[in-house]
């Protein structure tokens, strides 16, 4: 992944995007969130079990955005020059410690704006989805805790409003398919540009 160098170490960066989802230049991820957020590149994944059950996190207590949330298994966001499937295996490694099998794009044109607390999530979004035969070994900086759930009732508690969950899984929950792992997985050409 591409990082700026700092005296302290390197430092992540994000994508910043423009209405086409073309890149525009890149933004240091600790300085990008704040009450106006820039659009920037990002992606969500959705990792299953044998059973069909999908994984959920909670959001560490101690990040910026979102802090103790529930949400999908893992998010994140692709460096400058960083494939979408390096990111997405990266974050799924530093965050549940998770080697997963293939990933399929489901939601390649996913766009998202929430705010919690004065800070805005504003992100081009792709959603995948994946399975594993791992156990998840969470990053206690970025997960606060996990738990299987079979998917069909996830889904039908996020649609009829019983579970709390983050604003951006609650719009792709909406917008997967009934069964996201048996969907076809659409093409790479309609990602956004900046991941062409």
């Amino acid at each position: 992944m591409s990082a700026r160098t700092d005296p302290d170490g390197p430092v992540e960066q994000v994508v910043l995007l423009d209405e086409s989802g073309q890149a525009i230049g890149a933004a240091d991820k600790a300085r990008v969130h704040h009450a106006d957020t820039p659009l920037h590149l990002a992606f969500s994944c959705y990792v299953f079990d044998d059973a069909g059950r999908i994984l959920l996190t909670q959001r560490a207590l101690g990040k910026r955005t979102f802090p103790g949330v529930w949400t999908n298994s893992c998010c994140g966001h692709p460096g400058p020059g960083e494939p979408l499937e390096q990111a997405v295996r990266r974050r799924l490694d530093q965050e549940l410690g998770l080697e997963v099998g293939e990933l399929d794009l489901v939601l390649p044109g996913f766009r998202y704006r929430a705010a919690m607390q004065g800070v805005v999530e504003n992100e081009m979004c792709p959603v995948l989805v994946t399975r594993t035969t791992a156990r998840p070994a969470p990053n206690p900086d970025e997960v606060e805790d996990v738990v299987w759930v079979p998917w069909a009732e996830f889904r039908t508690s996020v649609l009829d409003g019983t579970r709390e969950i983050s604003p951006w899984c609650a719009l792709q929950v909406r917008a997967l398919p009934e069964d996201p792992w048996a969907a076809p997985a659409r093409p790479t050409s309609e990602l956004p540009p900046a991941l062409h």
